[in-house]
């Protein structure tokens, strides 16, 4: 089984360390089965203090770093390794037990703990928008791309701040086993299934006021309606506002256009019906709302790097039905 091994440093930011062990620890197969070893740790195995005036006892010490296949770092505010970009010896003989070719991700403000173990040198990487500056004036070698939800550069996967880490987690599992297993877990966490990483954070963005008309109802029927005509036009009537004012509020609540949310919507179910039906490529776009299985395979390919049919091989669970 997959090892998930997330290290916790103190003074740790408690949030971003629980969002690994609930996001793979609650991905499992059609069975019910796990699909992760999530294993908490620390230096030494003790507890560890948070921001927050509370300590998590984690399960193991740092040796299991060395069997992990994935080593996650949340975020901490560790005076040597925040400030100085140096990380105290105990942590660096810990993250020494990590064997070649681990897939490392940080949450949050964990990209200076790996970057300053030399991790992030020459990698595309992000982190919190009001740490961005720090980091890269510590690590002149690590290429920081601002502003994003998270950045996948291969075996290193990083993500901004806090909730962009659950995006980072349901990314990995999507990755892994497909949007089904990913879309039970945003579910169980109750979040919406994907953001993508390059979409902008949330930074100095207003929140609408509490009288004002929300989108999220329109939202929740166009989920569930995918294949519906979902212009601005009549999203908007369903909203009861202006196109102007839906579009304008729809940006706010999600930080995305309609269209290109409607375009990820559709292309989320497309994947989840390649991978629990046996309909044809041209049905699966059709009832996904894509059109046609010449949109459906220009989409994907672009999203994941694949073809439907090399998609459906991977990841089509064997109960499947027609």
């Amino acid at each position: 089984m997959h090892v998930v091994a997330v290290l916790l440093l103190e003074p740790l930011i408690g949030f971003d360390a629980t969002i690994a062990p609930m996001c793979f620890g609650k991905a499992t197969d059609d069975d019910g089965r796990p699909l992760y070893e999530v294993v908490t740790c620390s230096v030494d195995g003790g507890p560890v203090m948070t921001t927050n005036g509370y300590a998590i006892a984690p399960q193991s010490d740092a040796s299991v770093l060395a069997r992990a296949d994935t080593v996650i770092v949340p975020g901490n505010r560790q005076p040597q390794i925040r400030m100085e970009g140096v990380l105290p010896e105990t942590v660096r003989d810990a993250l020494s037990l990590i064997r070649p070719g681990t897939r490392l991700v940080s949450i949050c403000t964990g990209a200076f703990t790996l970057a300053a173990a030399g991790a992030l040198d020459g990698r595309r990487v992000t982190t919190h928008w009001q740490a961005g500056g720090d980091l890269a004036r510590l690590h002149p070698a690590v290429d920081l791309v601002e502003h994003v939800l998270f950045v996948d550069d291969g075996d290193v996967l990083t993500s901004a701040g806090v909730a962009s880490g659950l995006d980072l987690c349901l990314y990995i599992i999507r990755g892994d086993h497909g949007t089904a297993v990913a879309n039970r877990v945003a579910r169980y966490a109750v979040i919406p299934p994907a953001r993508e990483g390059m979409q902008a954070q949330f930074v100095d963005r207003p929140v609408p006021s509490s009288g004002a008309g929300s989108t999220a109802a329109t939202r929740a029927w166009a989920t569930a309606n995918p294949s519906d005509n979902l212009s601005v036009e009549r999203l908007a009537r369903r909203a009861d506002m202006s196109p102007r004012t839906f579009n304008r509020r729809f940006r706010e609540e999600t930080g995305e256009t309609p269209g290109a949310w409607v375009q990820r919507l559709r292309l989320d179910h497309a994947r989840e019906l390649l991978e629990r039906t046996d309909l044809s490529i041209d049905d699966v776009a059709e009832r996904s709302g894509l059109g046609s299985g010449a949109s459906l395979r220009t989409l994907l390919r672009r999203d994941t790097g694949m073809p439907p049919s090399t998609y459906r091989r991977l990841f089509q669970t064997p109960t499947a039905a027609g």
